[in-house]
């Protein structure tokens, strides 16, 4: 088995800019690998620098960073957003989230179009990961 081939990583200010910045660098790495989810990988990337950047310590913090990682292998995509945190919230989906509404939906999309998703703490501060298979499942 190959390893997770990592093809960038990007270093990003907690701001709400951060977010279409992100997008940009993210699609110009997919487009090396031609990966079919492409718009569901942004899709689901701008819910989470957007989620780092409005909930998340690196936020709230003068001078906080939001970092993005990307990998690929054997099709897979795996994205992990990292920032630093909060320790009052915890990276969940909202049992009663009302897919027509117009806010709390991000993580329930993360869950819906992901193959794989998940959060943990280490000592950089909080990664949330998803991760795209090149097929869906029916």
């Amino acid at each position: 088995m190959r390893a997770l081939g990592l093809l960038g990583q990007v270093d990003l200010p907690a701001q709400i800019a951060a977010v279409p910045r992100a997008r940009r660098y993210v699609r110009d790495l997919l487009d090396g690998v031609n990966h079919p989810r492409t718009d569901d990988a942004l899709l689901l990337l701008t819910e989470l620098v957007t989620n780092s950047v409005r909930h998340s310590d690196s936020g709230r913090t003068p001078g906080g960073r939001v970092v993005v990682a990307v990998a690929h292998h054997d099709g897979t995509l795996h994205i992990d957003v990292i920032d630093a945190g909060s320790t009052g919230r915890r990276p969940q989906v909202c049992a009663d989230t009302d897919p027509d509404s117009d806010g709390g939906r991000g993580l329930w999309l993360v869950q819906q179009l992901s193959t794989a998703w998940g959060w943990y703490e280490t000592s950089a501060g909080r990664v949330v990961w998803f991760q795209l298979a090149e097929k869906v499942a029916p």
